[in-house]
């Protein structure tokens, strides 16, 4: 029996644990990201370890939310962010360069590769083939001073995309409609696996970056020749693998959406799932 892409990953990266749904594993962290509302504690966490470098592949501390600087605090966080970066082998994005999921997807992103950051929308990175989750500070401060990332085994749900968008509709009515049909709690315990009809690298980062609006543990698109051309865009051919799942791979779930049948959405207060056609709104401030 062949496997889902996300149940590759976890297996190469797997250090120890059973991959049956709901039993513990422990995860091999490839690269680390924070942003600077969430860094300075997740920092603080670090060096209490005691640990001089970081053993990650790769580890980024963005200034990229807490820019406004009205009083000293942001400035200090910011300070402190800069020197820790510098002093533990950390890359630091100063303000200005971009969000954190976003400059992680572009910049240091690699297919087939783990990420754990402490930001919720840290799931963007499956838009070209990561496994890429939101966690907590000290989870983040543990993977770089190289522990272990502990979750449990997730579910696996399949949304197979058919047909193509239309003008008009966009990737975000894709997860919109996700939304729409299984809720804010309908990705709890799972990761989804997208596959099917051909969309660009920004459209599937769209849709991963809003699983987390599902509470989904991750989401994840196959790496491809889109990604490819992607990653050559970017000027990061050379940090391409293909990825994706087996012919056979089997499914706990499995989700149809034909994007053709899509029509603009719009999420309404005050819940990410309380979605309606935007045909269907009217005149609203």
């Amino acid at each position: 029996m062949g496997e889902t892409l996300a149940q590759k990953i976890i297996r190469a990266h797997l250090l120890h644990g059973d991959m049956t749904p709901g039993s513990e594993i422990a995860l091999r962290i490839d690269q680390t990201l924070t942003q600077d509302a969430t860094g300075t504690m997740a920092y603080l966490e670090f060096e209490t370890m005691g640990i001089p470098r970081v053993r990650t592949e790769l580890s980024v501390a963005y200034v990229d939310h807490n820019t406004l600087q009205s009083g000293f605090e942001n400035a200090d966080d910011h300070r402190y962010l800069q020197t820790v970066a510098k002093k533990h082998g950390v890359w630091f994005s100063r303000p200005g360069n971009g969000i954190c999921h976003q400059v992680q997807l572009e910049r240091f992103g690699k297919p087939g590769r783990t990420l754990i950051g402490s930001d919720s929308h840290t799931p963007t990175g499956g838009g070209i083939g990561m496994l890429a989750f939101g966690a907590g500070g000290l989870d983040v401060a543990v993977a770089m001073g190289g522990g272990a990332y502990c979750i449990e085994m997730p579910r696996i749900l399949r949304v197979n995309l058919t047909g193509s968008l239309s003008p008009w509709v966009s990737a975000k009515d894709v997860i919109l409609e996700l939304l729409r049909r299984l809720s804010v709690k309908g990705g709890v315990g799972k990761i989804i696996e997208y596959g099917g009809a051909t969309l660009s690298v920004p459209e599937r980062a769209t849709i991963t970056n809003m699983g987390a609006e599902l509470g989904a543990t991750t989401s994840v698109f196959p790496a491809d020749e889109v990604t490819r051309a992607f990653m050559k865009a970017q000027g990061r051919e050379t940090d391409f693998v293909p990825v994706a799942a087996d012919a056979d791979a089997v499914y706990d779930e499995v989700v149809e959406l034909d994007l053709s049948a899509l029509r603009p959405l719009a999420a309404c207060p005050h819940s990410p799932d309380n979605v309606k056609p935007v045909s269907e709104l009217g005149e609203i401030k």
